[in-house]
């Protein structure tokens, strides 16, 4: 499989084929089957299957206990046909190595799995013609909405989609919903952390600057605390490029030589943090003596680095949990919130 992955993810490793039972010789349980052995009307039943209306956990879990005894394979096909969608979210992001966003899709997946719904991955390189066609693979898939972490192209093309489209750190107008932490306030908390450890002269890495965001606001809150305490800021913006190849050495070592006088950065990821301490390790400054690091993120490698990251903590379980909250609830006619805004937190370690 190349760069381009379009893979339903199945967390219990099970088989779904059209056929419900394609060994030969048995016989095929039906769901009246599963009914009767449940002491259960068909309709319960379907319902379980189909995740629809109350079902409480316990009906639940016999009539999946009597499915798994009696081998029942529910058709998948059939059911998409019969509902006109399938038990699937279709999940475009725009890169699967970046820590963030496997974070973001592991917590997808097992929040999915949690429902009873599968997720297809698109891995999009923020390509446009990417984006574009994996929006009409979820459209064919019958998918039962799409949770877009990535977004480059005319939004125009998300009008009147058929499914509920969900977003995470994403401005787009004509989405079903938006999932955002409070990037405003990882800011401020940021920029009082570094100024409160004695920092006077800040500098702020960026991530990507060719679209609006909501990371915009990190770095707006950040100008806005500087100001307030008279600190001395600057701000560098490494742009598209470097995020596509994850590598900000060459910026940090740059803007490093550009304001030698700097004692804090704030980085806007965790990824940009770890290299900016591996740049100042090859400078001779000391970390957190000389220099103190914030990271934004809080994945796996704020705790893996020497010294530790302190950063922002973005709250992905639950953002992942809400946005395919949010999918589930629209595909059924519910209304959810147009935009959800989760609280960060700072995580204080080893590099302040």
């Amino acid at each position: 499989m190349g760069a381009d992955i379009s893979v339903p993810i199945d967390a219990s490793g099970g088989h779904h084929g059209i056929c419900e039972n394609d060994r030969e010789g048995e016989t095929m349980a039906t769901l009246k089957d599963v009914a009767r052995e449940a002491g259960l009307t068909v309709g319960t039943v379907s319902r379980v299957l189909n995740n629809r209306g109350y079902i409480s956990e316990q009906t639940r879990e016999k009539v999946y206990d009597v499915m798994k005894r009696l081998n029942y394979q529910p058709n998948e096909m059939a059911r998409s046909l019969s509902k006109q969608t399938s038990n699937t979210i279709g999940v475009i992001v725009p890169h699967i190595v970046h820590p963030f966003f496997s974070k973001v899709i592991s917590n997808l997946e097992q929040a999915a799995y949690s429902s009873q719904y599968r997720i297809l991955l698109f891995n999009s390189k923020e390509k446009e013609e990417k984006e574009e066609e994996y929006i009409e693979a979820c459209r064919s898939n019958r998918v039962a909405g799409v949770i877009l972490c990535s977004g480059s192209f005319n939004t125009a093309k998300f009008k009147n989609l058929g499914f509920p489209l969900i977003t995470i750190e994403r401005f787009l107008d004509e989405g079903t919903a938006g999932i955002e932490c409070d990037n405003y306030s990882g800011g401020v908390q940021a920029a009082e952390h570094l100024i409160e450890r004695g920092c006077r002269h800040l500098l702020h890495i960026g991530g990507v600057n060719e679209l609006p965001m909501p990371a915009d606001s990190r770095k707006a809150a950040f100008d806005e605390v500087c100001r307030r305490h008279g600190v001395e800021h600057h701000a560098v913006d490494p742009g598209q490029v470097f995020y596509d190849d994850m590598n900000y050495y060459p910026v940090i070592r740059s803007a490093l030589e550009q304001y030698p006088e700097t004692d804090g950065i704030f980085a806007s990821s965790d990824v940009i943090a770890a290299q900016a301490i591996r740049v100042c390790h090859e400078k001779n400054i000391e970390v957190p003596g000389q220099m103190k690091i914030v990271g934004f993120d809080d994945v796996n490698i704020a705790s893996l680095t020497y010294p530790a990251i302190t950063t922002v903590r973005q709250p992905v379980k639950e953002m992942a949990e809400a946005a395919v909250s949010a999918v589930v609830r629209s595909a059924a006619g519910e209304m959810v919130p147009a935009r959800s805004v989760f609280p960060v937190s700072l995580v204080i370690r080893e590099s302040t």
